[in-house]
């Protein structure tokens, strides 16, 4: 035998709307009021859709009162991702007689292993190879 058909009330909407606000996971969400999450998601599809927008709102909308009174985290956080602030840091290897201009730190390794190598292979040690 079918289900009753459900209908919602202002309570399941109250209810639906607060979980979805928070991030409640939709099969939760079912669960909470007794139906199945399809059921949900036809008739509760407003408060799902809007419920985070909302959210967000509300949030952003605190994070920008506190930029704007002066809070320089909150200013800082909003550069950073609503207007592409980076901070980025460079650095210069370059010594003061130019012998490491531009070469990493394991580039420079590598090619003092390549000269000592070829010194003792002029040299006539082969103990280091296999």
């Amino acid at each position: 035998m079918p289900s009753p058909t459900h209908k919602p009330t202002d309570l399941t909407r109250q209810t639906v709307q607060l979980h979805a606000t928070v991030g409640t996971d939709q099969e939760l969400i079912a669960q909470i009021i007794g139906i199945g999450a399809k059921t949900l998601r036809k008739h509760y599809r407003a408060e799902l859709d809007l419920s985070t927008a909302k959210a967000n709102a509300t949030v952003g909308g605190a994070l920008f009162n506190k930029a704007k009174g002066g809070d320089t985290a909150a200013m800082i956080f909003w550069m950073k991702t609503r207007a592409g602030w980076t901070e980025k840091t460079v650095v210069d290897n370059t010594s003061s007689d130019g012998s490491m201009a531009g070469a990493s730190a394991l580039e420079r390794i590598n090619s003092k292993l390549a000269r000592l190598a070829d010194a003792r292979d002029k040299a006539g040690d082969t103990s280091g190879s296999d």
